[in-house]
């Protein structure tokens, strides 16, 4: 499944983010936005955690899916859908699609995390599985030749602006902020996010955070232009073969820069969060923690929000 091309010249707004929040509101949580004792200490600044981890399916995706589901027509719903995803968004795929009665098909890599594909089975969804994220996103093409309805994990407005919910709710619940943190899978949770706060709390830079092999923002970034990527990092969630231009434009714009920390970096970082912000987050969101550091130096006086994207670990 080749990236979309798009129009690109107005990004997702303020407008389309509070509409996906009343789209939303009752259907996920509006999860806590929380000082950190524990993360201050450790940093040496005040830090912020916003806690997509209690989310419904254990990620935030299930904001994205919930707003773009609920905006099916009849005939869309009665022909089922399709996603491909590292994990998360599959089973908030399947678990929404699940409750509105639409069938989902949900495509995954084997490395997918075994308690992610259980749950989407669980759901009734149908799960396929290939050899790796590439081979997921090209099966997708055949399965929408067959009349399913893509549900796509990032390069769909609708999608964004239900991510951008989670930094409508930051703005509004957080004390004073001077930069914010973000995972890049696709870049559809740090698009909608930086949109948001680019309305809200103007002068707040938005931080991005890959891992090495998982670098698709970042050579969309040096190229100009998406462009597939080698993926080797362990980070599933955080693997997607190309970002897409849609969400490559919003980075561009919106985020101060894109960081990028190892494995084994963001596997500490899980670590981290678990000793010392008492959640156990999976390392697609413990990579903030040494690209906070980063960010520290240059910023020694900053004030940190972290977006703690989920726990399916």
């Amino acid at each position: 499944m080749g990236v979309q091309t798009r129009d690109v010249s107005s990004l997702i707004g303020l407008d389309a983010i509070e509409a996906a929040a009343r789209e939303i509101d009752g259907h996920v949580v509006r999860t806590p936005t929380v000082p950190s004792p524990g993360l201050s200490a450790l940093l040496g600044v005040p830090v912020t955690a916003k806690l997509e981890l209690l989310q419904r399916t254990g990620s935030f995706k299930a904001r994205g899916a919930t707003v773009k589901l609920r905006s099916l027509t009849a005939a869309e719903r009665a022909a089922g859908v399709v996603a491909v995803s590292g994990g998360n968004h599959a089973i908030a795929v399947a678990d929404t699609a699940a409750g509105l009665g639409i069938a989902a098909t949900v495509v995954m890599p084997e490395a997918a995390s075994a308690g992610i594909v259980a749950a989407c089975r669980a759901t009734g969804a149908d799960v396929r599985l290939t050899p790796d994220i590439a081979g997921a996103f090209a099966l997708v093409d055949t399965l929408r030749a067959d009349g399913l309805t893509l549900v796509h994990p990032f390069d769909d407005p609708r999608v964004i602006a239900g991510a951008g919910t989670v930094g409508l709710e930051l703005a509004q619940d957080a004390g004073p902020l001077t930069d914010v943190m973000v995972s890049i899978g696709g870049g559809g949770l740090i698009s909608g996010v930086a949109a948001a706060l680019a309305e809200l709390r103007p002068g707040v830079r938005v931080w991005g955070v890959e891992t090495t092999g998982a670098e698709a923002m970042s050579a969309a970034l040096r190229g100009g232009a998406p462009t597939t990527v080698t993926l080797s990092s362990i980070v599933t969630s955080l693997s997607a073969p190309a970002v897409s231009e849609l969400t490559l434009a919003h980075v561009r714009k919106l985020v101060e820069e894109v960081l990028v920390v190892s494995d084994e970096e963001a596997v500490r970082g899980s670590r981290d969060l678990a000793d010392h912000a008492k959640v156990w987050a999976e390392p697609a969101a413990g990579c903030l923690l040494p690209a906070a550091r980063r960010v520290l130096e240059r910023h020694p006086d900053a004030r940190l929000g972290l977006v703690i994207c989920g726990g399916n670990v």
